[in-house]
């Protein structure tokens, strides 16, 4: 039977998103991913994960679960997942994607990450945005924010949210509040619901680009002498404070 499932696995795999973990399924299939295929080298331990964490998609799991020897899921995985849960799912189609960016009025923002260069800190900003209910997340540059690594570290949130990459003229409509230490302090201004919220590269900021497109400049506070947040941080930060103000339920 490995043969078989190996092999379908491979097929699948040229054209799929991987979600490494249970963690990643789990959410997948929370928010409507197409699972074709999902394995583990222990089917009654992740199981016994379901009832515990996730019994709302337990039969889901029960379903779909293949047990396979654990030198076959290594081979599936390039760093094996201590719940030792791997599956494919089918990627959500750009064009829908776009459009729920697009679409206007929005009750919630649109992220911008700013030509970013750390996949670790892409995937936890699209889990916070995730959590927050914002409209979409958006790249510029040439970070993929559906590589592995990205999905891994959004424990595979990106189904919970519209992610895509776009150039800077092509990001969705809407006033854009771009983080910046020389901008106006984020306490005292009111982030509206269709913002489109931009935060720069971790190494050199805003882009030229980016920064024609800014209608308002925005800082955190900071304490003197500390240079900057971490990107999530500085993401969380945000949306925190946009959601103190919104109407909106999450």
């Amino acid at each position: 039977m490995t043969a078989p499932v190996a092999a379908t696995w491979h097929r699948l795999a040229e054209t799929s998103v991987l979600l490494d973990g249970f963690h990643a399924l789990k959410h997948a299939l929370r928010f409507g991913a197409e699972v074709p295929m999902a394995v583990t080298t222990d089917r009654q331990a992740a199981l016994v994960l379901a009832d515990e964490l996730a019994p709302d998609v337990r039969d889901t799991l029960d379903a779909l679960l293949t047990e396979v020897p654990e030198d076959t899921y290594r081979s599936f995985v390039a760093r094996p997942h201590p719940t030792a849960v791997a599956a494919l799912a089918v990627r959500p189609a750009r064009e829908g994607n776009l459009q729920k960016l697009a679409h206007t009025p929005r009750t919630a923002p649109v992220v911008v990450l700013d030509n970013p260069r750390n996949l670790g800190n892409a995937g936890a900003v699209i889990r916070l945005a995730a959590g927050f209910g914002v409209t979409g997340v958006v790249t510029t540059g040439t970070l993929d924010p559906w590589h592995p690594t990205v999905v891994r570290a959004g424990a595979g949130l990106h189904y919970a949210t519209a992610v895509e990459r776009l150039t800077v003229e092509e990001l969705p409509p809407g006033p854009v509040f771009a983080l910046d230490p020389e901008g106006d302090d984020i306490r005292g201004l009111k982030l509206p619901d269709d913002a489109v919220l931009a935060f720069g590269s971790e190494r050199s900021g805003l882009s030229t680009e980016l920064r024609a497109r800014t209608d308002h400049l925005v800082a955190l506070p900071m304490r003197p002498q500390v240079s900057s947040y971490n990107l999530a941080t500085s993401v969380a930060m945000t949306l925190y404070h946009w959601s103190t103000s919104t109407a909106a339920p999450l």
